[in-house]
Formats: C-alpha cells, sequence, structure tokens
C-alpha cells in the first residue's frame, strides 16, 4: 500500500476494509476507485482516496503457498459439492451460503489455482490523504498515477516528482477561487465555494439520486435529521461513501453529531451493537440476502440497501414538511440534468459503464438526446458486455457477418472529444450538486427563518455559559412550536429534541463570544438576505405553509461555471528533483518502490501544507491561552463542553488502530456510562416539564411543554429504552429487543404458574368509601400488561406493542416496578445479553430503574390518548349514603359515563348490585357521569354519595361525588344528576412521595360541592361578600386562561363550568347570597324559584323605559330569557331545581347571554321578596362588576359536553 500523506492519520483498513485481495488472470482486475473518511474527537475530518490494482505476485513461496490453500479448500468442499457465485480467487475469504450441483470437474477448472497454468495477482493500493473532499481531482490525479505505470512507456518523470508535487507544491485553493494543478499526463482542476456560498462537497449527488432514487433518498434524508440509527448497505465501498456523504452534505447547516463511519471495516462489526445514534455503511457479499444479515436492533434502524434500491423505514416515521412540493421541485432540477427521478436500477457492471458513458454523451451534446450522425465507437462500448459477447460468437459459428462500425477517426480527435465531454460532464455534475443543495437549504431557511427570536440567551459571559449548559434551557420550544402550521409539527417536534439541533443552537449562542461557526455564519447570512428581499409583514404572524422555490439556483450554478471555466490560480509543474540514480526504476505494471528521503520533506519556502498547519497550530495555542483566560482548567472545560454537545459526539468515530479486548470493553463501557447519563436527562426533562404543567393548572407560573412535545419526549423515551435492550444482545430475535425479552419472561412465568399456582401481585388496598362499598382491586402484573396489549388488534408490529407497552406501564406508573421484575429473572439476563451489555451492569441499571421511577411523581395518559380506537373494559362502582338512604331501593337506576372521547349511552344498573362492567371504544379521560332512576316503587328514594368508574387497563379511578338525593318529593326533586369527575390518586402516588425526591402532584381537597340551602349535616359556613367576588373573578380567569392555551392542551372546559370551584358554583354563591331560606310548609326554597318567578313577571309585564333603544334590547333579553327557562322546563329529562340551574348557567355561558341575563334578574321585583336587602344582587355596584367580569369570556367559542344539555332544545 502507497500512502500520499496530505494531512492527518490512516488506517489500512480503510484503504484495504477485506485485507488483501487475490486474483489470476481468469478475474476481472478493473482498478477500483474508493475514499473513506476519518473523524476525529473534536469532530475536524481528514478525507482518503484510494485506488486499488492487482500486481503480479513475482514470489515463488507465495503461488506455492496459494496453490497450497486451493488444495485443501477444495479437499474440504468435496463432500458437498460446491461452486462459488463469483467464480474468483476472492471466493476463499467469502462464507459459503448455498451448494449447487455443478460437478466437481467444473469446480476444479474454475475454482482453482494452479501454479503451472494460473498467474497469480495481489491487490496494491495507492491511497492520497487530504483535509478537505477533492474527490474529482485526487481520483483523476490517482488514475494518471496507475496509467504511468501499466503503461508501454515510463513516465515522463519519475513517479516522485508528481508525488512530490502534490505533496508540498499544490496549495489548497482559497475559498471563492479554482486552481490547476499537473498530473502525470494532464493538468487537474479542483475549485473551491466562496465564503457566502455553501461549503464544499465534491461527491456526486447525480450517483446518490441514481442509485436510491428522490423519493428513497428523501425517506433516508428526513432518518438522518432525527438522528435515527441509518446502516448503508452495498458491495461498492464508493457507493457506500457517495450516499453517506451526498446525504450529510444536505444537511447544511447542521452537522451529524454522532458516529460516523461510511465503511465499516470487517474488524470492527462489534459497533453495528452501539446503542447510539449512528451512520455506517457495511459492505455486502454478493449473493447474500437481507434476510441473512443478524443486526442487533431494528426498532429504530433506517437500511438502506443501495444496490437493490430498496429502503426500510422505522415505525412512526413522520413525513418532512412538505414533502410532495420539496420532491417536486427536486425532480424538476433533476430532470433537467437528465435524471430520472425515480432513479435507475444498476444491473451489471458493464451495463452500467455503457450507460453513464452513451448517457453522459447524450445529455451532454445538447442535441436532446439526437444520435450525432458522425460513428459512435459503440463497439468498442459494447465489447465488455457478455450479451453482446454471447451474440458475436452466435454470429461466428452461423456465418453472418456482422458489420463493425467505422472506427477511422484518429485517436487524437476521439481523446480530444472526450476530454471536453468528461469536463462538461464535470461542470454539470458541479451545478446539479450546488443547485440540489441550495432546495434543500432554501427548505431550512424557510423553516427556521425566524429561529434566533427563540434563542434563549441568559448568561453573561461564556463561562458561566458553559458551567450551567445543562440546566439552561437554550430554546424556547413550545414558543417555537405554536408558530409554526400544524403540518410541520409532527417532523419540528422531534426535530428539535436532536443533537444535530442542540449544537446548531449551542453554537448561536457561543457566536456571542467566539468567532461564528462557518455554516451558521452563511446560514444567518441567507436568512438577512431572504428578509431584505422578501416583502414580511413588520410584526411576528403565525408562519405559512405555503410553499416557497428556492430562487437562487441560477446564481449559485452560476458561480460554480465562472470558477471552471477561468483558472485564478495554476500550481508549479512537476520536475525533477535530487535522486539517487538506479533507484525506482520503471518496469511496466509493477508500482516502483518509492525513495522515502525525498519525500520526506518539501522545500522550506514553497510548503503550503507547513503553513496551513502552522496556522492551526496557532489558533489551537489562541483558544488553549484563552481558556486559561477565563480561568477555566483545560480537563474542566472539555469536560463541560462534552456536556454541552452532550451524546454521541465523544463516540463519533472508534479508534481504528487498536481494537484490544481492552479498548473493545472500555468503548462498551463508554456506551453504558452514555446510555445512564441519557436516560437521567430524559427523564428529569420528562419530569421538570411535566410538572412545570401541572403546576401551571394550579395557578404557579407558565406552561412550558405541550401535547406534542410531550409526545415527542416519550416517543424519545421508547426509542433509548429499545437501544438498551438492544445493547449487548446474544442473539437477535425480531425487530423489538425489548418485546423479544418480555416474550421470553412471559413463556417462563406462564410455565411457573401452570406447575405452581403462585400468588399474583396485588396492587393497593381495596379502596373503601365512607359507605363501606368497595371496589374490587385490581391485579397489577407485568404479564397481564401484556396480555392487554397482545389484545389489540390493531398493533401489528413487535416493535409497536413494545411501544404500547411502555405507554401503557408508564401511564399506569409502573414503568420501573414491571423493568425491574423483568430484570430479577437474572437467568433469562444471562442467557439473553452477553457479560458487557448494560442489563448486566447492576450498578448502572439499579440506577437507571431509579431514574424512570421519577416519572411516577406525574400523571401521564399517554397510553389512553394515543390508543384512541381500542375497546377498554371499565367497572363502575356507585356508593349510597346507607346511613341515611334506604337499605333496599325498588326503582331501577341507570348511568351514563362521558370522557373526552365520547360516551357510553344510557346502560341499566342491576338493582341493589349497584356495580357492573362494561366494555366500550376507549372514552379517553372521563369528564362526567350521569346517574338516574325511573322512580318506581315504594323505596324509590335513593341517596348517593359518589359514583366511581375504572378503567381495568390503565387502572385509572375517576370519583364522580354526589352526596344528593334522587327522588321525587326530597331535595330538588331530581329523577337524575349530572356528576362532574376527579382522578383518584393511587396509594402507590402516595408512597412515592416518600420514595422520591420529587413530590407528586398535590390535588386540591375534594369535598361535595353544596347545592341547596340546607345540608344533610346542619348549616355550612356560609362564604362573605368578599369571597362570592373573589370566586366569581377565579373561576372566569381560569376559563380565560385555558383559551389562550394551545388547542391540544386546553384539557376539560365542563370541569371549569360545572367543576368544585367552576363559574356554576360560583354564580350559586352569588345568587345564594342574602336568599330568605325560610321554610314555607317545610319546603325548601331554591334559586330555580326565583328564576320562574323572573319568568311569570317578564311574561305578563310589558316595562316601560325613557329610551326606546333600551326597551327594544331589554325586550330581546326577556323574551329569550324567558325561551330558554321553557326549553329546559319541558325538557323530556328528570332534572332538579339545581340541575335545571347549571343548564341555564352553561347555556347562557355558550350563548353569551349572561351579562344580559344578570340586569334584568336585579330589577325583578320578585327579588325584594325573595332577597335581603343586604344580598349582592340589590347592589347595584357588584351586580355592574359582575356584568363586567362575565363580558370578558364574550369572545370565546365554548362548545359544550353533550351531556350537559342533552335534551333541550333552544
Amino acid at each position: 500500500m502507497h500512502v500520499l500523506r496530505s494531512d492527518g492519520p490512516l488506517s489500512p483498513q480503510l484503504c484495504m476494509p477485506k485485507g488483501l485481495s487475490f486474483r489470476t488472470q481468469a478475474d476481472n482486475k478493473e482498478p477500483q476507485f474508493h475514499s473513506f473518511i476519518i473523524t476525529r474527537e473534536d469532530g475536524s475530518r481528514t478525507y482518503g482516496f484510494v485506488l486499488t490494482f492487482y500486481e503480479e505476485v513475482t514470489s515463488k513461496q507465495i503461488c506455492t503457498a496459494m496453490q497450497t490453500l486451493y488444495q485443501m479448500h477444495n479437499a474440504e468442499q468435496h463432500s458437498s459439492v460446491y461452486a462459488s457465485s463469483s467464480c474468483s480467487m476472492d471466493s476463499l475469504a467469502s462464507s459459503i451460503d448455498e451448494g449447487d450441483t455443478t460437478s466437481l470437474l467444473k469446480l476444479q477448472r474454475y475454482n482453482s489455482y494452479d501454479i503451472n497454468r494460473d498467474t497469480l495477482y495481489v491487490s496494491k493500493s495507492i491511497c492520497l490523504i487530504t483535509p478537505l473532499p477533492f474527490m474529482q481531482a485526487c481520483k483523476k490525479f490517482l488514475l494518471q498515477l496507475y496509467k504511468a505505470v501499466t503503461s508501454q512507456q515510463p513516465p515522463p518523470l519519475p513517479l516522485e516528482s508528481y508525488i512530490h508535487n502534490i505533496l508540498y507544491e499544490v496549495p489548497l485553493p482559497p475559498p471563492g477561487r479554482s486552481l490547476k494543478f499537473y498530473g502525470v499526463y494532464e493538468p487537474v482542476i479542483c475549485q473551491r465555494p466562496g465564503p457566502n456560498e455553501l461549503p464544499l462537497s465534491d461527491y456526486p449527488l447525480r450517483e446518490a439520486f441514481e442509485l436510491l432514487g428522490l423519493e428513497n433518498l428523501v425517506q433516508v434524508f428526513t432518518c438522518v435529521l432525527l438522528e435515527m440509527q441509518i446502516l448503508l448497505y452495498s458491495q461498492d465501498y464508493q457507493r457506500l461513501m457517495t450516499v453517506a456523504e451526498g446525504i450529510t452534505t444536505l444537511l447544511f447547516p447542521f452537522q451529524w453529531q454522532h458516529v460516523y463511519v461510511p465503511i465499516l471495516p470487517a474488524s470492527l462489526l462489534h459497533f453495528l451493537d452501539a446503542p447510539v445514534p449512528y451512520l455506517m455503511g457495511l459492505q455486502s457479499k454478493e449473493g447474500t440476502d437481507r434476510s441473512k444479515l443478524e443486526l442487533p436492533q431494528e426498532a429504530n434502524l433506517c437500511f438502506v440497501d443501495i444496490d437493490n434500491h430498496f429502503i426500510e423505514l422505522p415505525e412512526e416515521f413522520p413525513q418532512f414538511p412538505n414533502k410532495v412540493d420539496f420532491i417536486q421541485e427536486l425532480s424538476e432540477v433533476l430532470l433537467q440534468f437528465g435524471i430520472p427521478p425515480e432513479g435507475s436500477l444498476h444491473c451489471s457492471e458493464s451495463a452500467t459503464k455503457l450507460k453513464n458513458m452513451v448517457l453522459k454523451d447524450l445529455v451532454n451534446d445538447r442535441k436532446n438526446g439526437n444520435v450525432p450522425t458522425s460513428n459512435i465507437s459503440m463497439y468498442e462500448l459494447m465489447k465488455g458486455n457478455e450479451t453482446i459477447a454471447r451474440l458475436q460468437a452466435l454470429a461466428d459459428r452461423t456465418g453472418v457477418t456482422v458489420q463493425k462500425i467505422d472506427l477511422s477517426a484518429s485517436l487524437n480527435e476521439k481523446e480530444k472529444d472526450l476530454k471536453l465531454q468528461c469536463e462538461e460532464a464535470e461542470l454539470r455534475d458541479y451545478q446539479l450538486n450546488v443547485q440540489v443543495r441550495e432546495v434543500f437549504a432554501s427548505r431550512f431557511i424557510q423553516m427556521f427563518a425566524d429561529y434566533e427570536a427563540f434563542v434563549i440567551q441568559t448568561a453573561q459571559d461564556m463561562e458561566a455559559w458553559l458551567t450551567n449548559r445543562e440546566q439552561m434551557q437554550n430554546f424556547d420550544k413550545a414558543s417555537f412550536l405554536s408558530d409554526q402550521p400544524e403540518p410541520y409539527l409532527p417532523f419540528l417536534s422531534r426535530f428539535i429534541e436532536t443533537q444535530m439541533f442542540a449544537t446548531f443552537i449551542d453554537n448561536k449562542i457561543m457566536s456571542q463570544w467566539e468567532e461564528k461557526d462557518p455554516l451558521l455564519r452563511v446560514f444567518d447570512s441567507r436568512i438577512e438576505k431572504i428578509r431584505l428581499y422578501n416583502v414580511r409583514a413588520p410584526t411576528p404572524t403565525l408562519r405559512t405553509s405555503i410553499y416557497q422555490k428556492c430562487s437562487s439556483l441560477k446564481e449559485a450554478a452560476q458561480s460554480i461555471e465562472q470558477r471552471l471555466m477561468k483558472m485564478d490560480h495554476t500550481a508549479i509543474h512537476p520536475h525533477l528533483l535530487d535522486m539517487k540514480i538506479g533507484q525506482g526504476k520503471y518496469e511496466q505494471g509493477f508500482f516502483p518502490k518509492l525513495q522515502s528521503d525525498v519525500l520526506a520533506a518539501g522545500p522550506a519556502n514553497n510548503n503550503r501544507w507547513v503553513s496551513r498547519n502552522a496556522t492551526a497550530q496557532r489558533r489551537k495555542e489562541r483558544l488553549r491561552q484563552h481558556s486559561e483566560h477565563i480561568g477555566l482548567d483545560n480537563d474542566l472545560r472539555e469536560k463541560y463542553m462534552q456536556e454541552a454537545r452532550s451524546l454521541g459526539k465523544n463516540m463519533r468515530q472508534p479508534k481504528l488502530s487498536d481494537l484490544s479486548p481492552a479498548v473493545i470493553a472500555q468503548t462498551n463501557w463508554k456506551f453504558v456510562e452514555g446510555l445512564l447519563k441519557e436516560c437521567r436527562m430524559k427523564t428529569k426533562r420528562m419530569l421538570v416539564e411535566k410538572m412545570g404543567h401541572e403546576a401551571v393548572e394550579l395557578g404557579h407560573g407558565e406552561a412550558n411543554i405541550t401535547g406534542l412535545e410531550e409526545n415527542t419526549l416519550i416517543a424519545s423515551l421508547c426509542d433509548l429504552l429499545e437501544r438498551i435492550w438492544s445493547h449487548g444482545l446474544q442473539v437477535k430475535q425480531g425487530k423489538s429487543a425489548l418485546w423479544s425479552h418480555l416474550i421470553h419472561f412471559q413463556d417462563r412465568e406462564e410455565k411457573q404458574e401452570h406447575l405452581t399456582d403462585s400468588p399474583v401481585a396485588l396492587g393497593p388496598e381495596r379502596r373503601k368509601s365512607d359507605s363501606g362499598v368497595m371496589l374490587p382491586t385490581l391485579r397489577v402484573s407485568l404479564i397481564q400488561d401484556m396480555r392487554h396489549v397482545q389484545n389489540m388488534s390493531e398493533i401489528k408490529t413487535d416493535v409497536g406493542r413494545a411501544r404500547a407497552w411502555i405507554r401503557l406501564s408508564l401511564e399506569k406508573k409502573l414503568l420501573s416496578q414491571h423493568l425491574k421484575q423483568l430484570l430479577s429473572n437474572q437467568l433469562l439476563t444471562k442467557k439473553l445479553y452477553k457479560r458487557y451489555a448494560f442489563l448486566r451492569c447492576e450498578e448502572e441499571r439499579e440506577q437507571f430503574l431509579y431514574h424512570l421511577l421519577s416519572l411516577n411523581a406525574v400523571d401521564y395518559f399517554c397510553f389512553t390518548s394515543v390508543f384512541t380506537t381500542i375497546m377498554i373494559p371499565y367497572r363502575a362502582v356507585i356508593i349510597p349514603i346507607k346511613k341515611l338512604s334506604n337499605a333496599i331501593i325498588t326503582s331501577n337506576p341507570w348511568i351514563c359515563v362521558s370522557g373526552e372521547l365520547g360516551d357510553t349511552g344510557v346502560m341499566q344498573i342491576p338493582k341493589n348490585l349497584l356495580e357492573m362492567t362494561f366494555e366500550c371504544q376507549n372514552l379517553g379521560k372521563l369528564t362526567t357521569a350521569q346517574i338516574g332512576h325511573d322512580n318506581s316503587g315504594l323505596l324509590a328514594k335513593w341517596l348517593v354519595d359518589c359514583v366511581m368508574v375504572r378503567n381495568e387497563i390503565t387502572g385509572h379511578t375517576y370519583r364522580f361525588p354526589c352526596g344528593r338525593w334522587l327522588g321525587k318529593g326530597i331535595d330538588d326533586g331530581s329523577l337524575e344528576r349530572i356528576l362532574i369527575g376527579e382522578l383518584m390518586t393511587s396509594a402507590s402516588d402516595e408512597d412515592l412521595g416518600k420514595q422520591c425526591r420529587t413530590p407528586p402532584q398535590q390535588k386540591s381537597p375534594t369535598t361535595t360541592r353544596r347545592l341547596s340551602i340546607t345540608s344533610l349535616t346542619g348549616k355550612p359556613a356560609k362564604p362573605n361578600a368578599g369571597q362570592i367576588q373573589e370566586g366569581i373573578g377565579e373561576a372566569v380567569n381560569n376559563i380565560v386562561k385555558h383559551f389562550h392555551k394551545p388547542e391540544k392542551e386546553r384539557g376539560s372546559l365542563t370541569v371549569l363550568l360545572c367543576g368544585e370551584n367552576g363559574l356554576v358554583a360560583a354564580l350559586e354563591q352569588v345568587f345564594h347570597h342574602g336568599f330568605k331560606s325560610a321554610r314555607i310548609f317545610h319546603k325548601n326554597v331554591f334559586i330555580w324559584d326565583f328564576v320562574e318567578k323572573a319568568v311569570a313577571y317578564f311574561e305578563t309585564t310589558d316595562q316601560i323605559l325613557d329610551n326606546e333603544d333600551d326597551v327594544l334590547i331589554q325586550k330581546s333579553s326577556c323574551k329569550t330569557f324567558c325561551h330558554y327557562v321553557n326549553a329546559i322546563n319541558t325538557a323530556p329529562r328528570s332534572i332538579g331545581k339545581d340541575g335545571k340551574f347549571q343548564i341555564l348557567v352553561c347555556l347562557g355561558t355558550r350563548d353569551h347571554l349572561l351579562p344580559q341575563w344578570i340586569p334584568l334578574l336585579a330589577e325583578c321585583p320578585a327579588i325584594t321578596r325573595m332577597y335581603e336587602e343586604s344580598a349582592l344582587l340589590r347592589d347595584h355596584m357588584t351586580v355592574n362588576s359582575l356584568i363586567r367580569i362575565l363580558q370578558t369570556i364574550q369572545d370565546f367559542t365554548i362548545v359544550l359536553e353533550g351531556s350537559l344539555i342533552k335534551g333541550v332544545d333552544v
């Protein structure tokens, strides 16, 4: 291997990933070009360009050893007749999957090596290492070197002259300039983009689009943006590199932050076990089927089979915003360059070469694909094609003469033509590259045009920022998302959680104190340019999802063309060096041994590479001094920076030089530590954000999490768990490692259950109410939760089942407990996992479970809110107050339960059992329960304490307080009541408060709402006028806050209207204040009695007012009020008087009529008879204040739950 070193380290494994390869004269010995990349720990990259060719083996010892090896190999295969699909010398190294009926004679003839008959060749490679990806220039230079070695005539100068020239005398072209330097036979051109252009990208995107097709490439690009695990798969190393570099180039202004190994050497296959995002390329063996490829983890894997034009995407995959329009715009660009958007499948190598050469000629001749009149050397192009060869043989046998195409054009002319066409093709490749990249960049510029407005910059200096980086929120994600068009949200909510976005924002903040990152500088200048040219509103408005095409395509293509047409710089010509005579003698077909002393150092005055290295060294020195200046120890600073850049960055590239077991163990230990840290950060984020959200509902602070964001965090947790369960697997089974482990556990437990009737783990104690009626205990069982998920027909895959199980366990606050139980079977864990696996590191595993336990401190509905169409079993119990109620009732009770997603309809309850189970489609969070009876029999009256309803899958139990009678002639005579639900805190939550440092969510104490004047237990303490007015203000304020939240975050409006401290309760307090409560013939008087008296007055009296306009308004209000009250009274429902008042308030709120009705009631003559002088309703200032408060909710569109106003027709 010959290394032409420009900069940086090199691994022989990357030059020859398969090691040495031997061939005979019968095999294909065409030189192969490929490239590779080495990423250092600081993120800087070095590129390697390799030309591999074959030289004849001259050593008799090696030839003899090879013949012996073949004889041994054939002896081993003698029993099972074997034929290699490739018929090449490399078959020794390839694994044998299938046999064939080929005879042994044929086998020995084609797959053997005879020292007397065959010539043996061995692979050799020349490699050029560069700091920037000048792929086209390096490829041309290496091909010229190879041509010089294989040519019949020796090169004009010794090879050392050309190598010395490129190493020491060819400078990097300055930004925005082009450079011509000289190879062995012809000049080579390279160019570099200017400071305001997109960074250098020399890998032809044309090939990436041809290999994958546009649709597939956009999908893979989206996976890369979301930092999934991407595995590229191809027989050809250069294809792996072309696709990997092509896609990462399109990420501008973002950069891939994780493991990046486009060509994974065979010795590093264990890196596919890495439980972090990665972009890796794996060479496939000829004839190997995808199904035979065993990958450690596939739950979050994007598998890209380049050769077969095929990709496998992860589940729950959001689409790129405006994907259809985006693909359409890219298609137009590709078609201008003659590239079909669907890509082109490559059938055989010869066909590929033919297609590429002929199509390039047709595309580039600017004759719209018409064949030119001059003769084409088609016969030469076709010579390598197997089909043509067979047709030629057939023609020879049958005596048909094939007229040869005239090849009389002079060689010089043809070479000249080809040279021009190659330059033209190269220019078109550059133009295509830059135009496609401009389209991609334009999408990000439009999506993130206002990103700066959401960057949070709190630190005064760099030291303070680095120190507190992990605790700081650097980007206002919730506000940013609320400003985006709805279709963008599924993608953006996940993208802004990625490491590449976090690093981008970090770079933005760091630019206050350091020189701006080059990509960021270009991106910001583009945004500024858009602002100048676009006619944008002066004030920030909601972003539009209307697609805007890229406007800079022509300009970008022209700047490339100008650089390539007119050379800015020309390097020194290669020249004779001061060499020892006789060494490096030319021998055709053999690469000479170079004189290392001549190449060891360049001229002192002209060493551009050295000067560039010195500049880099000075920059590093300045950084070191700056670090010392701000008083940070270098090690500490490094630690902070690693924290700031978070996970995966320090594992970006495996060290290829040292692959001892100790290094592999150290790498795996890094993975274990990384996973634990990621778990800690994710659970902390989920906890802090959720606690913040719930604190807002309790009236503290501002919310900074949306449902979309919460869903993104939970999806991210599911992905983390899958990666943890995939780390260190012995044998992979199914796409989800977690579900596979659960199934193993389930099988063992079920076998155990059959053998011994083991006691089932029970949940909290059975709930008892004041009356002593119990809600039966719900089984708490990992296996039971698995069965629930297995019964869900909507989920088709193991990955989906694992995610559903995680969501269910999280909602039940059992995730940590379940996983602890799963891992408690140590024999199973040892059987499934290698010693270094995360799950077998005891201390880290315990910390991991502890972090998950902290999530029990908050309420998640991540299962209920996602699986909205599944059938769920519920259990309902009606709890009467038996001390005061009848022991037996003769009437027939019924119930109707409603939730955010629907209701059950009216269901009859078995008489005197007061308990029932029912199954219906997921109701979501439960909001109301209607209960009633038909009043039949002598013992119809019924005093209900509360209703309890439990979701039998999630275990969520809701209490619907009542504390009222249902029956004619008692209380307010209601036969049905609408009860408002509240989620019960489980006993396990209360225990958690003791275990967990974060206190569980506090709930306000629940007391039965007083609806009537008298109470069952005596007179309650009446609130004073100030408290009542405060209550009204609070109730209205809660409704206003509800509508200022994003629509998906609003929760239940029913609770704000009819709940314990809702608007109805607050208005009841107003109407109760000063109400004359003396009993007339032992009969209670209710607010509704006052309302009905007011209606009777309005219907019989025609009031006279001074102003005619006031008369019309007043008459209209009176008429509406009477209509609503009569509609409620005539509704076919047995609602009591307090229930009717609740409906009236709800309808008045919905239709914005309350501010009109309140003054009517305050001025009604009945008020003087039914209210005392000091009553709030008789005080004009209080009434006016009340009207103003109620007017603040006039602008909101209020939609009432169906159960509240069922049967009332207004």
